[in-house]
This record gives C-alpha cells, structure tokens and sequence, in this order.
C-alpha cells in the first residue's frame, strides 16, 4: 500500500517562517536595526493587512503569504511563553536586592505615572476606563529587547545610564505577569460581579500557583540531576522544555495565562545550579519563537490605518515620546541620578515595546478593548520602536548639552559583577583556586560538568553552576563578555584547550590561566592564546626543587629567587621566545603585574 502523500500546505507556515527568519536577521544586520523591527516589517508584508489581502484575486499569493495570523497564533503564544521564562530565569534575589531602590523606586513610579498620564489623556480623548488604563499600561512598557542590546552594543550596560535603565526595564518585565492576571480576571465571565471575579481568580492562581511552586521544588531539581548525569545535550534540552510546558499548561488551566506560568518556573529554576545551562541550550530556541511572536505582531498591523491619518498616528507618536520622557526624566531627578543619566533614560525609555503587544493581544481576547483602539495603539507602539536606535545615538551628545556636568551618583554595581574571575572546572585544583580568591576578596563563579560535585558544592554554599564548558553559548551566559580573568582547570587537554580556543576567539582582552598535563599540553595552550599555563610535571618539579634545597640548609632567599628563574625560562621555552625576553604570545594579555606596571608607568 503506497504511503499517503504529505500535505505539503499544512508546512506552509513553518517554511515561510524559517525562510522569513533567514531573511529578515542577516538582513536586519547589514542594515544595523533591530531583528524584532525586521519580523514586524516582514509580518506587516506578508500577513492579512499587507500582500495577504491580495491572496484571493492573486492564488498564488497564498504560497508566500500568511492571510489568516490565527493560522501562527499557537507558535506565537509560545514565544510569549518563552520569553517569560527567560526573563523568569535570568531574574535572581541578588539582582533584585542590589538594584533594589531604582527597580521597586524609580522602575515603579515611571510605571505608574506614565501609566496614569497616558490613560488620562485617554480617557479625555473619550475611551472608556477599562480601555485607558489598559491602554496606558500597555504604553508606559519599553522595549526590553531592543534597549538592552542597543545599550551592549554601546558597551554601556554597566554605566550609571545602563544600570538605572536596566533597573527600570526589569521592573516592567516584573509588572507584565500580575497586569496579564488582572486582565485575565477582568475578562472572565461577569457571574457575581467584578470583585467577585478578582477573589475567585485570586483563589485559583494561588492554588496553581502553589502547585507549580511545590511541584517545582519538589521534581525540578531532581529531574535535571538524573538527567544531567547523562551527560545528554538533546535530553537535557528536552527536560527544560517539559518544565516550561508543564507550567504553561497548569496555570492556563487554573485560567491563568501561560505565560505566567512560565514565568514562576523560570524563577524556581533560577536559583539552581542548572540555571545557566538551561538558559544556553533554550535561548536559540526562544530567538526563533520570539521571530513567530514578532511575525504574528506585525501581521496583526493594518498600515492602511497609518496611510488613512498619518498625521493623527505620527503625532500621537510623537506625544507618547514627550510624554514618558518629560515624566521619566523628572522622576530620575527625583531618584537623585545625575542630569546626563536622566537625559538619557528618558530617550531610552520613551519608546513603546514589545510587551504593549502581548497585553494589547490579551485585553482584545477577553474583548476589553474594542479594535478601533487597539490597532491605534499597535501602530503607536511600533512607531516608536522604530525610533529606539537613532534616539540612543543622539541620547548622549544630547545629554551633554542640555544637563550640566554633576557629580556621579555611586548606583549599584549590576550582580553580573565585571570584575569576577571565572573557574572552569571545580575539582580540587579549581576549589583551592576560589578559596585563595576568597582569601583576597575576589568575586568568582565556577562552572563543572559533573552534576554530584556541583549539587555538593551548592549545598555547601559555593557559587557553581553545571554546565558544558565546551560550548561557546553556555561560556556567553556565565559572563564572560565581563569577566576579569578565566581559570581553566579541567583534566582532560583536549576540553581545555577547546575552552581556551573558543575564549580567546571572543575576548583577546581576557587573562587566561590553564592548568597543562606537561610541557608539551603547556606549549599548545600558549599557542592557543593563553596568559599563563601551569604544566603539573614542571610545577611539581620545580616545588620538588625547592623543599629538597631548603630542606639540606641552602638559604631559602636564592632558593627561591633560582626556582624563580627557572621557571620563566620553562615559561620563555614554551612559548617559544628568546632567552632574553619574556613577551606574551600574539593576541593574548600580558601577565597582570606586568600590565598593571605599564599601565602605571603610562599613566605617570
């Protein structure tokens, strides 16, 4: 019997999809804009409003088009999901608790105030009530996901500007999970009136809420130790898609959003040693759905609402703009940040971002907000998006001019401490590596594959994380990109001399220092860029040397000045240098104190 023919339209999304996202991104990086702008253009072309409409007059048309956005509704909500849960799992009680005062102080009252300004004027202009504080909730949110990478792109995430503007998009990613629920409860079936819905939706979220939480404690941790023990990439990544699904799924059934769910298992998981593999093996996978999420935005788009009063939708724009950055700058003020930082902030923030969409999506599906005001607010917000990297560009020659130079406000550092040193591989060489830095009071995070010494180590109150230390993406997550030095101290040469080849690709700033089986392992790894390897054989030999001397009575001074000596030349040997001069190799840092020294001598 002949297999059935696959249906190859039921693909149509998917593969119009993928082939938008291999579009739209390289795309989006020559041209220097932000993808999420490039999925919303591509979504507002091929959805119903754009080519779509044409599909019935043009068939052909329903190949490259997408005229019915219910039809990526389900992939879309899945990215919303997704990002929830990574905004869930990069959330932690340290950074909360450093960043405390600008994130519950300025992040709320920003939130508040652009809130309440934005649904007076809305319901001056003749909106219900429901609908203005909607729709002034959804446009006092900024755009997490373009302001962040704008502000890394810069290299000013750990600024006195990005970290207050960091504070503050933390705080509305916080505040999106309870204003979901409250639209949720506001849109369920009017039985025994609106106070009667809040207490009884209040009554199931907590009861899912505790089953999530409980069930979280009590499976997550265990599960992702057996399954780590398997050492399996593929089963790994299955497992942390399970416990986001999972908690979607029960609290949509509690008539909570999905969304929300996520968000609560990604903060049970983020204080567990698998946080940070967990947030490498799904965040190529929440790109690609975030594109669904963007695409789904943008076909929801009538442009022909923008081409009917262009006027009315650029300068409502533009009033949105001076609204949120008269009230954000005032408030920085308040905050006592410096006039430059609160220049900034404002311009940054000022713009809507990507989370009107979701909430504005929500209140339409629970009919709180009618149409004709919904589709203003899309534009509006996309808009405004659109305007975020030219207005970061501008923010600091502007600043400049308009707020006079103050003295600096001593914020927070952000938890991703900079200044902390990375120990790849926690045996007992990297565990006497932390104690010593400890001993010196020098921050460091320590990464091992091995999931029974990392879940010993946690217990006892060590800063590890499990992950696979041979992927560049997991290194990324474990913060790298600012960290003062790495430590690699891994036993097996190969998985070293990898780690050392994928760093030094990425950060020839960074002070490398690699444990060596022997000279010849030591000699690879000064080939692959390292600052400084440590081959055991020479090491032991050397310390050998040094006890047997002192111990038959020669001085310990010239003991130690020889064994010194003899280990630079082993160190010259090795790499390869004259025997009269110790320069690093090509594109690595030289020694600390010898850097620290030129430095010095440079500044005098």
């Amino acid at each position: 019997m002949a297999a059935p023919a696959a249906d190859i339209a039921s693909y149509k999304e998917v593969i119009l999809f993928l082939a938008t996202a291999g579009i739209v991104v390289p795309l989006a990086t020559r041209l220097r804009i932000s993808p999420v702008l490039g999925f919303i253009g591509a979504g507002a072309l091929l959805g119903p409003y754009g080519l779509g409409r044409f599909a019935p007059e043009l068939p052909w048309l329903t190949w490259v088009t997408i005229p019915n956005r219910g039809e990526v509704s389900h992939l879309a909500e899945l990215g919303v999901v997704f990002l929830l849960f990574t905004i869930g799992i990069e959330l932690s009680w340290d950074r909360l608790r450093v960043l405390r005062r600008l994130v519950f102080g300025l992040g709320a009252a920003q939130v508040a105030t652009c809130a309440l300004a934005i649904g007076g004027i809305g319901m001056l202009l003749g909106i219900t009530p429901v609908a203005a504080v909607l729709s002034g909730l959804a446009l006092a949110l900024s755009s997490t996901a373009i302001v962040v990478p704008v502000l890394a792109a810069q290299k000013r995430l750990g600024s006195p500007t990005g970290r207050a503007t960091f504070a503050v998009l933390l705080f509305q990613d916080l505040a999106v999970a309870p204003i979901l629920f409250t639209i949720a409860a506001l849109g369920a079936p009017d039985d025994g009136g609106l106070a009667w819905n809040l207490v009884l939706a209040l009554g199931q979220a907590a009861v899912a809420l505790a089953v999530i939480v409980v069930l979280g404690r009590l499976a997550m941790r265990p599960l992702f130790h057996m399954v780590a023990q398997t050492r399996s990439s593929e089963l790994f990544l299955a497992a942390s898609f399970l416990m986001v699904i999972v908690a979607a799924l029960l609290a949509a059934a509690s008539g909570m959003s999905m969304a929300l769910g996520a968000f609560v298992a990604g903060l049970l998981l983020a204080e567990t040693e698998y946080r940070r593999a967990i947030e490498a093996v799904v965040d190529p996978f929440k790109g690609l759905l975030l594109g669904v999420f963007f695409l789904s935005v943008g076909m929801g788009l009538d442009v022909t609402a923008l081409l009917d009063a262009p006027v009315t939708i650029v300068l409502a724009a533009g009033g949105l703009l001076l609204v949120k950055a008269v009230l954000t700058w005032g408030l920085a003020r308040l905050f006592r940040l410096p006039g430059r930082v609160g220049v900034e902030m404002a311009l940054l923030l000022a713009p809507g971002g990507e989370f009107a969409f979701v909430l504005v999506g929500a209140a339409l599906g629970v009919q709180l907000l009618p149409q004709e005001v919904a589709q203003p607010l899309l534009l509006i917000t996309t808009v405004t998006m659109i305007l975020i990297p030219p207005l970061a560009r501008v923010a600091r020659p502007l600043s400049r001019r308009i707020a006079p130079e103050t003295p600096a406000v001593n914020l927070p550092n952000p938890p991703a401490e900079p200044g902390r040193v990375v120990i790849a591989g926690f045996g007992r060489v990297g565990q006497l590596i932390a104690d010593m830095l400890k001993r010196h009071g020098v921050p460091y995070l320590a990464i091992d594959s091995n999931p029974a010494l990392v879940f010993a180590q946690r217990e006892a109150g060590q800063p590890v994380y499990y992950g696979d230390t041979s992927s560049p993406l997991f290194l990324r997550t474990c913060g790298l990109d600012t960290a003062r030095a790495l430590v690699v101290t891994l036993d097996v040469p190969s998985a070293s001399q990898a780690v050392v080849e994928t760093v030094r690709a990425w950060r020839p700033d960074l002070t490398i220092v690699a444990r060596a089986r022997d000279a010849r392992h030591a000699a690879e790894l000064y080939r692959l860029g390292v600052t400084d390897a440590v081959p055991e054989t020479i090491e032991a030999s050397l310390q050998l040397s040094e006890a047997l001397l002192v111990d038959i009575g020669i001085a310990m001074g010239p003991v130690i000045a020889s064994i010194h000596e003899r280990r630079d030349e082993f160190r010259r040997a090795l790499r390869g240098e004259p025997a009269g001069e110790a320069a690093p190799p090509e594109g690595a840092p030289r020694r600390a104190g010898e850097f620290r020294a030129r430095r010095s001598a440079g500044k005098r």
